[in-house]
């Protein structure tokens, strides 16, 4: 019995020895088609890397701007708060909380719809593909875009337009050319924009970060102002005087946060490091690319040849 297991055993071990032997002759047999498949997707995948255009990142370093009133505005907010925020004023929020805010309000869509509109970069974002060096000129898609005639020529569907909308615009360059992130140690943030000319990604950069400054500063405005503005008809129809020191600190305070938004140019974000024209690309990957490229070839062509021998087996 022994003997008979033992035999069967050698003989699976032969079979298995011998289904190897083929399956490495089937290799070497389609040796010529495996070499092939692998140099033509090299070539390709050479020639598909070499095509592609550079992309330029251009990158800033900011940290929440210094709030120097937090002192005195902390005080009132612990002594007033709750009349404050009856009133509609808003005593303080820290630095953290107001990059927070301006963190969110740099990528929404009312934002950029300004900022892409105040600027003019519909193309520059939805049509551009390259970047001419030598003449430090954009390259447009003409079959999109005809920067000589300023007309969108691209082929949609309703409910789409040839000229793109300002939702398009919007998902483009926040998923595509944007790129926003803050250090939660530190607190420091990196804004990014990636773009085929790198000095139109440098030029994006700072465009942006001072955009969101002046919008950060013109709504703390505003809200100064509408808190003054009720604070001090409300001063005018109370005849208590504890109530009359309350509203005379809280018009102070707006007051000051008013003065100080004004003549603050680095509002929300102060720049530690600013944005600069990129020398090197930062995209494509030409070597990364060339090399998944022979390893599919040889992976896609060594499956077909195996796929092949199990077949006729």
């Amino acid at each position: 019995m022994n003997n008979q297991v033992t035999h069967i055993q050698h003989t699976t071990i032969a079979d298995d020895e011998i289904d190897l032997k083929d399956l490495f002759l089937a290799l070497w047999q389609g040796k010529w088609i495996i070499i092939g498949t692998t140099v033509v997707a090299a070539i390709i995948s050479v020639v598909y890397a070499l095509n592609l255009p550079n992309i330029y990142k251009s990158e800033a370093l900011l940290a929440p701007a210094e709030d120097s009133k937090s002192g005195g505005l902390s005080a009132l907010a612990g002594q007033f708060g709750g009349l404050a925020s009856l009133a509609g004023v808003n005593l303080g929020s820290g630095s953290a909380d107001k990059t927070t805010i301006a963190l969110e309000l740099l990528k929404s869509r009312s934002f950029i719809g300004e900022f892409v509109q105040e600027h003019n970069l519909k193309p520059v974002i939805m049509a551009a593909n390259g970047w001419d060096r030598d003449n430090h000129q954009v390259l447009y898609n003409r079959e999109i875009y005809n920067p000589d005639t300023n007309k969108w020529l691209r082929e949609v569907k309703e409910p789409k337009q040839p000229e793109p909308s300002q939702l398009e615009v919007h998902d483009k360059f926040t998923k595509q050319l944007l790129n926003v992130s803050q250090d939660k140690e530190t607190g420091l943030v990196k804004v990014s924009v990636r773009h085929y000319s790198p000095v139109v990604a440098k030029e994006l950069t700072d465009k942006l970060i001072e955009q969101l400054n002046n919008t950060m500063r013109a709504n703390d405005i505003a809200d100064a102002e509408n808190s003054i503005e009720y604070l001090t008809r409300a001063l005018q129809e109370t005849s208590v005087a504890d109530m009359q020191k309350v509203f005379y600190q809280l018009i102070e305070q707006q007051q000051q946060t008013k003065m100080l938004a004004s003549v603050r140019a680095e509002y929300a974000l102060k720049t530690i490091d600013p944005a600069v024209v990129a020398e090197l690309k930062s995209e494509p990957k030409r070597a990364l690319i060339c090399i998944l490229g022979v390893m599919l070839g040889l992976f896609l062509s060594t499956l077909f040849v195996i796929t092949r021998f199990l077949v006729k087996d």
